[in-house]
């Protein structure tokens, strides 16, 4: 582990500021703003007003509601200087009452140098991040505005595919010299390392049917159709013995990971215990022929997310069931398109499905979330990691991040690079029950983040 500097001025103020940090994120927490839910709908409008107010708080002088969801700043001061726009979200996931122990979803609780509640990390704590880098900023410059124009815009449709974001884009005719995109994941508390890119999103929805209703099993076992089985020999048949997808042409347009981004992935510190305790699995498997990280972060994955069939709750009827359900989560990889892997989905689903049973396929991406690599050579990528390492007090690694989000579209959109910053672990649980978010991790995320705004102004104009 590399000894640690000494904490820089950003630093000591937000040491200074912990519990204020901690109170505040708290009180964010305790509005439920749980996406697609419209018993919180309501909730969500109370997320928004929260963050408008604290943006008016900080200065901005332009602070609006772009839907019933979204809130966008600006705080043009600093003529000549780069346009950055912040981009993350404040909608979270469905809590399971039965699979939080610390403490209720929306009951903030703080133990251990962590915050426990729905939100804490994903993604709240990182917008929050975001707010007091800004304020530190100020206070450690003696600025009366950001060193360069900072435009904020914080969606509250991400947990549902931002099915909003492309047209409030353009709509408004959001434009900027760089994106900073928060809603990701660090390597780990003590190896910070730049996220240099992020994998796409293809979700497919298949839905087998079997007998005409359910049946009574010893009235027809035997000769019938069975949907559970079929919609069964179908996944079992969606990765080969060496880990890779079965997917018709599906490595045809996968990138492949340079030498460089695999010297990179290797040199951060690693073993297989850590992984498995901190992502809470018990066992490593994937593509033969990658490490762990290439296969998290260079390399496409499918994943079960969920299945359904027969009874659900409550004593069996002793039926077959008529229908079975499943959702395939497909991450894909640099080079690859969402349109061409649906297209890859349906093929594969009507060569492997059992012909005995009938099926209804639903494939798409929910919204623009192809891959997106950051250029590595843009002088912003520099400017983050000396921005990290004096934010940590650490030198940073090079990384990626194993989950999608629109940061290809926010690129194509708004004509800007993306860089990501964020400041989740994977230990934090996301979308799971007692998600927290580590205050250490924050303060220096935040510190980071009040050391990025000065060198981003130092950007030299041919970079815009």
């Amino acid at each position: 582990m590399s000894p640690r500097s000494a904490p820089s001025a950003a630093a000591r103020h937000l040491s200074a500021n912990r519990a204020e940090l901690v109170r505040e994120l708290a009180e964010w927490l305790r509005v439920p703003s749980v996406a697609g839910a419209p018993e919180h709908e309501i909730d969500v409008l109370r997320s928004v007003n929260w963050l408008r107010g604290t943006l008016s708080e900080i200065g901005f002088p332009t602070v609006e509601m772009w839907s019933a969801n979204a809130v966008h700043a600006e705080w043009c001061a600093a003529p000549g200087a780069p346009t950055v726009l912040v981009y993350s979200h404040h909608d979270v996931r469905a809590a399971k009452d039965g699979t939080w122990e610390q403490t209720a979803a929306f009951e903030p609780v703080l133990r251990e140098g962590r915050l426990y509640g729905r939100g804490a990390s994903d993604a709240k704590g990182q917008v929050l991040a975001h707010l007091w880098g800004l304020r530190t900023h100020l206070a450690v410059t003696g600025r009366a505005a950001p060193a360069v124009t900072v435009k904020v815009l914080v969606e509250g449709e991400e947990e549902t595919g931002s099915a909003s974001l492309s047209d409030l884009l353009d709509e408004h005719g959001v434009t900027a010299d760089l994106v900073v995109f928060s809603d990701t994941l660090l390597w780990h508390a003590e190896h910070p390392a730049v996220c240099l890119g992020l994998r796409g999103l293809v979700l497919a929805q298949i839905e087998v049917y079997g007998p005409r209703t359910d049946i009574h099993s010893g009235a027809v076992s035997g000769p019938a159709p069975n949907s559970a089985v079929a919609l069964a020999g179908l996944l079992a048949r969606l990765h080969d013995d060496k880990g890779r997808i079965t997917l018709p042409g599906f490595y045809d347009d996968v990138t492949e990971p340079t030498e460089q981004t695999r010297a990179e992935l290797a040199a951060l510190p690693y073993s297989d215990e850590d992984w498995l305790e901190r992502s809470h699995t018990r066992s490593i498997g994937g593509e033969e022929g990658f490490t762990v990280l290439e296969r998290l972060w260079a390399r496409p994955a499918a994943e079960v997310i969920s299945l359904e069939s027969g009874t659900d709750t409550g004593p069996s009827r002793g039926a077959i069931p008529a229908v079975a359900t499943a959702t395939i989560s497909i991450r894909t990889a640099a080079g690859q398109r969402a349109e061409k892997v649906a297209e890859q989905v349906r093929r594969w689903v009507a060569d492997a499905l059992d012909d005995r049973v009938d099926h209804q396929l639903t494939v798409g991406s929910p919204t623009d979330q192809e891959p997106y690599r950051t250029p590595r050579d843009h002088p912003a990528v520099a400017a983050l990691a000396e921005a990290m390492e004096a934010g940590f007090g650490r030198p940073v690694g090079r990384m990626g991040n194993a989950g999608g989000g629109p940061a290809e579209l926010l690129a194509r959109k708004t004509g800007a690079p993306v860089i990501f910053f964020g400041t989740g672990l994977p230990e934090d649980n996301w979308h799971d029950g007692d998600e927290s978010v580590s205050i250490d991790v924050l303060l220096a995320g935040a510190a980071t983040l009040a050391e990025l705004w000065p060198r981003l102004a130092l950007l030299d104009e041919s970079t815009k």
